[in-house]
C-alpha cells in the first residue's frame, strides 16, 4: 500500500505539471521555455523506484542533511586492507607523480575515512585503466561492509580509446579502411555516477561523522588508483548567467572565424564501439566517393548508450565567443528525440548544454546549438577539447518510471499466474480484485501513470509515434482490467505482451543513436554548408551508385591483390563479421606469412554446390558442426591432422569441440565457436519462494513442486525442428536428453560408431527420465524462455550461455535480480556430482581441392590462436556490443574475453563437464528420430521404451546403408 500512496502522488504532481502549463511543453532543439527545467525537477522528484534499496529512496531519506563543503582526499597507497592478491603499491606509475595501487580484477580494496562533518558527499576517483580485457571497469562501492544503494553495486569507469592510424588506411580498388580501435590510456579523474544514465549528477553518499570505512570490490578489470576524493559538485549557470559573466570579463564575438572538424576526425572516445563509420545516403556527406567507401561519419547505432562519449580538438587562433553548429541526422528515433551534453575543456559551459535534443530527421540537417537565438560558447586560443556525452536527459525520468511500472506489472502477473495458471479458463470468474489485495488500485495507478507518461511525450515531440502507441496500448487494457476484472484471465496473455511491450519501450527510450558528419566553430551568424542535397546532386549520385554495382565486386572484401601464395576463404555469417576479419587478416596475418587472402562473403547454401562443381574455396568459416564429416566420406575435406604440428596447436581446444570433427582416423576441421548449456535462474524469486539454485536433479525434482504450486516454471529446451534446419543441414540431438545421457554415463554411438548406442538400458532411462519431465510434471513443450525469465514466469531454467549477451541487453529492468551458475548433476555412488552437458560448435574447414594446403593451414592456425580469436571477438564485441560477446571454442582465448570474473568463473566450472557427440555416416537420423520418439511418448503416451527402440531400427539402418555407400566397414 506504501507503493500504491507514492504513485498517488506521482500521479497528481505528473498531471499537475503536464495540464497546468501546456505551453511548458513547446520545447525547441536545444532551449528549454522558462519552467520546463523546473517542471523535469518536481518530475523527477516525485520518482520512486520498486527496489527497496534504490537511489531515489536514498536520497529522499537523507535530503534534509548538510552538504559539506569539506574536501577530504584518500591517497590510495594508504589503503587500511585488501583482500585477494595482486594488490601493489606502485611509484611513479604510468607518468604519475608519486604513489598509487595497483587493484587486479578480483578481491577488495579499504580505506578509513576521517570525517569531520557528516552529511552528504559527492565521490571521484584518479584512476588509470590498466592493461585488461578491452571492457569498461567495473567496481562494488560499500560504505562499511554496505553498499548504500542498489547503483552503487555496478560503478562503470571508462578506457580512453583512439583509431589506430592517424589517417585512414586504403585497399587496393581505392576503398578506405575502417580503422582498428586501442586503447591510449591516460590517468582519468571520474565521479561516481549511475551506470545506467537514470540520474544526471554524481551520486552523494552520506558520510557519518567519525572514522568510516569505504571499500572498492572488483567486479571486472585492473586498474591502478592515485586517490579517492569527497567533494561537493559545482553547480552549474545557466546561460543567462554566462551572459551576465561574458560582459563582465569583456568578451565578445569572433569576426571572420570558420573552424570546420570532421567528425570522423576524434581525438578520444570512451568506447571500441565508436569508430569512424561510411555513409554514402547523400552526396554532401564530407568526404564522398559515389561507389568507393569513404570513412566520413562517426556514432550512428553505436552511439547511443548512455555514458559513451566523443572527443574532438579545436585549434583556435583567437579566443572569444563562438557559435557551435553540427551537421547531423538522427533518423532512427521516430517521435522523440536523441539527446547529448557538451563540454569543452571538461566542463560544461552553462546548464543547458547538459541537455541538447536532437530531433528525428531522415536528412541530414545542420542543427546551431540554441537555434534561432544561437548559444555563444567561450573559446580559448590555442586547444580545446569538445566532449559530446550521450545522456537520457529529460528521458530519465520517463524510463524510471516506466521501469518502475513494469516490476510492478509483473509483480502482479506473477501474482494473478499463482492463482490461474498460464492457460486459465477463460469462462471462469476467479475473483482476481478479491484474493489479490490492491490490484485494482495498483492497475488504477498504472494506468494513469503511463498515461501521463504518453501525453508527456506527445507534448515534448509534437507527435503521436510508435512508442506512444505501445503505452497507450498498455493503457486502454489496464483501464478496461479495471472496469472489467472479470476478464483478466481470458485477457492474460495480451497483458504479458502489452508488458513486454513496455520493456522494449525502456530499450527503445534508452538508445539514443545520432551520427555526425561534422562540427563547425564559427563567427555568429557565419553561412554553413548546405547540409541536404538538391534533387540534381541526388540524381548523379543515384545513376552513380548504379552503374557501380555492375562495374564493383562487393562480394570481395578488402584487398584482393594475390601474392605468390593465396587462399581463397569464404565467410558464410554477415558482411560486419567479414570485415573485421578481413581487417585482422591484413594486418597480422598477410604482412607475417606473405600469403594473401581472398576473403568473400557468401550464403550457406553455396559451399557445397560450389565444390561439387570444383569453384569451392580453399577454407570455410562457421561450417556447421555436421559439414566437415559429411564432406570428409566424399573425400571433400583435407585432414588436417596429417600436419606435422596438428597436436600442438589442438591443444588450443578441448576434446569436447574437436571430437565432432574425427572420423576414420581423421579430423577434418578445427572448431570456432563452442556453445554450451548453463542454468540461469531469478534471485528474487527464488528468494521469495525459499528456493536454492539446485545442485542435483534431485533438487530439481523438490523444486518443481514449489514451483508449479504457484504456477511458475522450470525451462527445459526443445529445440525447434525449422530453426535447427535453418541453421544447418542435421538435427542435432536434444541437448537436454544429451544432458542426462552423459550424466549417466552413456554415448550415443558405439565405440566403433557402426551402430547406435541408444538401445542400452543408460539411454533408456535416460530418455524416460526426459519425457517424464513433459509427462508427468507438464513442463511446457514450446516456451520464449528469455521472456517468460524476463517476466518471471520462469525464474529458473537451462539454455545456452549466449542467452546471458541476450538478457545483459535486452532486459535491463532486472539488472541484478538474475544470475547463472553450472546445470543440474547426478550424483555418483562415490558421492561426486557429474555436471555433464553436450555441447554445439562451428567450424573452419579445409577443403580437400585447395591447391596450397600448406598455406591453408597456415590461415587455419592463424584463425584459430589465442590471439586472433581474442582480438576478433573483442572487436565484434566493438562493433555490435555486449550481445555479440564472441562464444569462441578457444580455451584461452575465452578466458581473456571481457566477462566479469565471477562469470567466467562459472563459465570454465561448466566447460570442464562439457562432451562433444561425434558425426557418423547416417547420423543426421539421431537427432530426428529421438525427436520423433520424444514426441510420440509426449503426445500419444506411448511408452518410452519401446518409442525409443522402433526408431532406433532406423537410426541403425540409416548408419549402415550410409557406411555402405561410402564402402565403409559395417
Amino acid at each position: 500500500m506504501q507503493i500504491i500512496r507514492k504513485k498517488s502522488v506521482q500521479v497528481i504532481l505528473v498531471i499537475i505539471i503536464l495540464f497546468s502549463s501546456v505551453s511548458l511543453f513547446n520545447l525547441t532543439t536545444n532551449s528549454p521555455q522558462q519552467g520546463q527545467v523546473q517542471a523535469l525537477a518536481d518530475f523527477e522528484a516525485v520518482l520512486h523506484d520498486t527496489r527497496d534499496d534504490s537511489y531515489d529512496d536514498y536520497l529522499e531519506a537523507y535530503s534534509t542533511l548538510e552538504k559539506p563543503e569539506d574536501v577530504i582526499r584518500i591517497e590510495a597507497e594508504d589503503f587500511a586492507d585488501a583482500v585477494g592478491e595482486g594488490f601493489e603499491v606502485v611509484e611513479q606509475f604510468e607518468g604519475l607523480d608519486g604513489k598509487a595501487v595497483t587493484t587486479p580484477e578480483e578481491g577488495t580494496i579499504y580505506w578509513d575515512v576521517p570525517i569531520e562533518n557528516a552529511g552528504l558527499y559527492n565521490m571521484r576517483l584518479h584512476y588509470y585503466p590498466m592493461e585488461g580485457k578491452s571492457s569498461a571497469i567495473q567496481r562494488k562501492f560499500a560504505i562499511n561492509g554496505e553498499v548504500p544503494f542498489h547503483g552503487a553495486g555496478i560503478l562503470i569507469f571508462d578506457r580512453v580509446w583512439t583509431d589506430r592510424y592517424e589517417e585512414f588506411q586504403k585497399d587496393d580498388r581505392g576503398n578506405e579502411l575502417r580503422p582498428g580501435q586501442i586503447e591510449s590510456p591516460e590517468w582519468v579523474l571520474m565521479s561516481f555516477r549511475d551506470s545506467e544514465g537514470y540520474f544526471e549528477d554524481p551520486y552523494s553518499f552520506y558520510f557519518e561523522e567519525g572514522v568510516q570505512r569505504i571499500s572498492l570490490s572488483a567486479l571486472r578489470e585492473p586498474m591502478a588508483i592515485d586517490y579517492i576524493e569527497l567533494y561537493q559538485e559545482k553547480s552549474v549557470m545557466s546561460y543567462e548567467e554566462v551572459k551576465q559573466v561574458y560582459e563582465a570579463e569583456g568578451l565578445e564575438s569572433v569576426e571572420n572565424q570558420y573552424i570546420q572538424i570532421e567528425g570522423e576526425n576524434t581525438v578520444t572516445k570512451s568506447s571500441p564501439t565508436l569508430f569512424p563509420m561510411s555513409d554514402r545516403s547523400s552526396p554532401t556527406v564530407v568526404p564522398y566517393h559515389v561507389s568507393n567507401i569513404r570513412i566520413n561519419t562517426i556514432g550512428g547505432l553505436n552511439w547511443k548508450l548512455p555514458g559513451q562519449w566523443i572527443e574532438w580538438e579545436v585549434e583556435v587562433e583567437e579566443e572569444g565567443l563562438y557559435q557551435i553548429a553540427l551537421k547531423r541526422k538522427q533518423n532512427e528515433l521516430r517521435g522523440l528525440y536523441a539527446t547529448r551534453s557538451l563540454t569543452i575543456n571538461g566542463e560544461y559551459p552553462f546548464e543547458e548544454m547538459k541537455r541538447i535534443r536532437f530531433n528525428f530527421n531522415r536528412d541530414w540537417e545542420n542543427q546551431i546549438l540554441g537555434n534561432d537565438e544561437p548559444y555563444l560558447f567561450h573559446l580559448k586560443e590555442g586547444t580545446n577539447r569538445i566532449r559530446l556525452t550521450v545522456t537520457l536527459g529529460d528521458l530519465a525520468p520517463i524510463l524510471r518510471t516506466i521501469e518502475s511500472s513494469v516490476l510492478q506489472l509483473n509483480e502482479m502477473y506473477r501474482q494473478i499466474l499463482m492463482i490461474t495458471s498460464s492457460t486459465p479458463d477463460p469462462y471462469r470468474d476467479y475473483q482476481l480484485e478479491q484474493r489479490i489485495p490492491g490490484l485494482i488500485d495498483v492497475f488504477t495507478e498504472q494506468a494513469e501513470i503511463i498515461q501521463s507518461v504518453a501525453d508527456y511525450l506527445v507534448e515534448s515531440t509534437g507527435e503521436r509515434g510508435d512508442q506512444v502507441a505501445v503505452l497507450q496500448s498498455m493503457v486502454r487494457q489496464l483501464e478496461d482490467i479495471v472496469e472489467n476484472p472479470h476478464t483478466i484471465a481470458r485477457r492474460l496473455d495480451n497483458f504479458k505482451v502489452n508488458v513486454g511491450g513496455l520493456g522494449t519501450f525502456i530499450l527503445t527510450i534508452r538508445e539514443q543513436p545520432l551520427t555526425l558528419d561534422y562540427l563547425v566553430f564559427s563567427s555568429p551568424g557565419h553561412e554553413l554548408p548546405r547540409a541536404e542535397a538538391t534533387f540534381f546532386e541526388r540524381a548523379r549520385h543515384e545513376i552513380g551508385a548504379y552503374i557501380a554495382s555492375y562495374t564493383m565486386d562487393y562480394d570481395s572484401i578488402g584487398n584482393i591483390e594475390a601474392l605468390d601464395r593465396s587462399v581463397d576463404v569464404w565467410i558464410t555469417t554477415g558482411r560486419d563479421q567479414a570485415q573485421v576479419l578481413k581487417g585482422l587478416i591484413d594486418e597480422s596475418f598477410t604482412p607475417e606469412a606473405n600469403i594473401s587472402i581472398n576473403l568473400r562473403l557468401v550464403p550457406p547454401e553455396i559451399v557445397l554446390p560450389a565444390t561439387l562443381a570444383n569453384e569451392g574455396p580453399d577454407v570455410a568459416l562457421q561450417i556447421g558442426e555436421d559439414v566437415p564429416v559429411n564432406y570428409a566420406m566424399r573425400n571433400a575435406a583435407a585432414d588436417i591432422s596429417i600436419f606435422p604440428d596438428y597436436e600442438e596447436v589442438a591443444t588450443r581446444f578441448r576434446e569436447s569441440g574437436l571430437k565432432p570433427y574425427k572420423f576414420d582416423g581423421g579430423v577434418y576441421a578445427l572448431p570456432e565457436q563452442q556453445i554450451f548449456p548453463m542454468m540461469f535462474y531469478r534471485n528474487d524469486i527464488l528468494e521469495e519462494l525459499g528456493l536454492t539454485p539446485p545442485e542435483t536433479w534431485d533438487d530439481v525434482y523438490n523444486m518443481i513442486s514449489v514451483l508449479q504450486k504457484h504456477n511458475l516454471e522450470f525451462f527445459l529446451p526443445i529445440d525447434d525442428p525449422m530453426m535447427q534446419q535453418a541453421q544447418q543441414q542435421n538435427m542435432v540431438p536434444n541437448a537436454s536428453f544429451a544432458m542426462l545421457l552423459y550424466q549417466n554415463g552413456g554415448e550415443f554411438y558405439q565405440e566403433d560408431h557402426k551402430a547406435s548406442a541408444l538401445d542400452t538400458d543408460i539411454s533408456m532411462e535416460a530418455f524416460r527420465d526426459w519425457t517424464n519431465f513433459y509427462t508427468n510434471h507438464r513442463f511446457p513443450l514450446m516456451a520464449d524462455f528469455p521472456n517468460r525469465f524476463r517476466v518471471g514466469e520462469m525464474p529458473i531454467g537451462i539454455a545456452d550461455y549466449t542467452t546471458y549477451n541476450m538478457l545483459t541487453v535486452l532486459a535491463p529492468e532486472i539488472r541484478g535480480m538474475w544470475d547463472f551458475t553450472i546445470v543440474p548433476g547426478t550424483k555418483k555412488p562415490d558421492g561426486s556430482i557429474d555436471h555433464s552437458v553436450a555441447s554445439h560448435t562451428t567450424a573452419v574447414m579445409m577443403l580437400d581441392n585447395a591447391e596450397d594446403k600448406d598455406a591453408a593451414w597456415e590461415f587455419m592456425k592463424w584463425w584459430t590462436n589465442k590471439e586472433t580469436q581474442i582480438a576478433f571477438g573483442r572487436e565484434m564485441e566493438g562493433l555490435m556490443g555486449e550481445a555479440a560477446r564472441y562464444p569462441t571454442a578457444n580455451i584461452e582465448a575465452l578466458e581473456e574475453l571481457p566477462w566479469p570474473i565471477e562469470d567466467y568463473n562459472n563459465l570454465e566450472t561448466q566447460w570442464q563437464w562439457v562432451n562433444g557427440i561425434p558425426q557418423v555416416p547416417g547420423g543426421y537420423f539421431t537427432g530426428r528420430h529421438l525427436d520423433n520418439a520424444f514426441r510420440r511418448v509426449v503426445n500419444a503416451n506411448e511408452n518410452p521404451r519401446e518409442a525409443l527402440s522402433d526408431y532406433i531400427l532406423y537410426i541403425n539402418d540409416e548408419i549402415e546403408i550410409k557406411r555402405r555407400e561410402f564402402n565403409l566397414p559395417y
